[in-house]
């Protein structure tokens, strides 16, 4: 397939590799923003196959993970009141809130739908007049622009029953943050190519130049990882620090006019909560003024629910890139797919799930050799 097949050659991709190899002459840490990243990385042992020197440090990148607590506690409270069909994408089921999850809400009766959209969810209102429709909308610049739509297209069209549950959440405040904490160990970002396909690449020179860390925006491929890499890690031994897109098939340098605007419309900035790492000062998106009878928070009076995470998940540090999943000492015994103590486990971007379910257990040079990219 276009795009596919071509972007996980093994030849190109050890190409890639000897060069990387061949430019790098002093460790270099840097950090893939996306869970999708993370993902592709583990799965094909990027990471395992790239010189010692060169350490991938994940980040907050998994829109389901960086759900705060306090924020699932409030979709269980709505998702569990019988006047209310809840629906959500799959994969917020299994993220665990306070004691349950949505799965077991629905376990015990509640309406929890798996929609494909937010406009399927739109549809469930206009079919059910009778009852309140939630959708749970989470996530980054990615998801942020249908949902915006589908918020504008209730209003046009006079649909009194919907609301939307917003938690979504902004790139760039994420990187200052991490890139201001004390534990920091970034010296170069792998930015995510579809966040950027949306906003553009506006909000990250000032980044680079305040920080003098170079960011790279990358796709998701094995050989778009690989080139991210390349890209940074020569710039940094050039003693560079610029914004470089090498993701320029998805791309443009202003991103999508036509998004931004919506999202400009129905959204405004506000500081947002990240789960296992806390507030981000304008790091998130909520319902503007104009669409403000919209929002189930407000709709359903669940602002006040405050929540504290488990001792033993310590998926804020996984977050955070100051601790790689497998050093986590509940992970893979007390905290598993099945009975996970925190979203990292259960998400399809989550760090942790793509060390569980690709087996990153072994890091010995045994293990390393055995690896394959493709």
């Amino acid at each position: 397939m276009k795009y596919i097949d071509e972007f996980q050659d093994p030849d190109l991709a050890r190409r890639l590799l000897d060069e990387i190899h061949s430019t790098v002459t002093r460790p270099w840490a840097l950090m893939e923003v996306c869970g999708g990243q993370t993902h592709s990385i583990i799965r094909h042992g990027i990471d395992q196959l790239l010189p010692d020197q060169v350490e991938l440090i994940h980040g907050p990148g998994c829109p389901v993970c960086v759900t705060p607590l306090e924020v699932i506690d409030k979709a269980l409270e709505i998702a569990s009141r019988p006047e209310v069909i809840f629906c959500s994408f799959g994969d917020m089921l299994r993220v665990p809130g306070t004691g349950r999850d949505l799965f077991q809400v629905r376990g015990e009766g509640g309406d929890v739908r798996v929609v494909y959209s937010p406009l399927d969810a739109l549809r469930v209102a206009q079919q059910n007049p009778a009852r309140q429709v939630v959708f749970f909308g989470i996530g980054f610049e990615t998801t942020a622009p249908p949902n915006a739509m589908t918020v504008y297209q209730a209003r046009k069209l006079g649909i009194p029953n919907f609301s939307m549950l917003v938690s979504h959440v902004r790139v760039p405040p994420a990187i200052e943050a991490i890139m201001r904490s004390p534990q920091c160990r970034v010296q170069g970002f792998l930015a995510a190519g579809h966040v950027c396909s949306v906003m553009g690449i506006d909000e990250y020179p000032e980044l680079a130049e305040r920080h003098r860390v170079p960011i790279v925006v990358t796709g998701f491929e094995p050989l778009d990882v690989l080139e991210g890499v390349r890209r940074t890690v020569a710039q940094l031994e050039r003693g560079e620090h610029t914004v470089d897109n090498a993701y320029a098939r998805a791309v443009r340098p202003e991103g999508n006019p036509a998004a931004k605007a919506m999202l400009e419309d129905v959204f405004e900035v506000t500081d947002r909560s990240w789960r296992g790492i806390g507030v981000i000062p304008d790091s998130g998106w909520r319902l503007s003024a104009k669409y403000r009878d919209y929002d189930a928070e407000h709709r359903f009076s669940v602002e006040g629910i405050r929540t504290e995470e488990p001792a033993a998940c310590r998926s804020g540090e996984v977050l955070q890139g100051l601790l790689k999943p497998h050093e986590c000492e509940a992970f893979g015994t007390v905290c598993t797919p099945r009975t996970p103590l925190g979203a990292t486990m259960v998400s399809s971007e989550g760090a942790c799930a793509a060390y569980y379910l690709y087996r990153r257990l072994d890091t010995t040079p045994a293990a390393r050799e055995a690896t394959s990219v493709v």
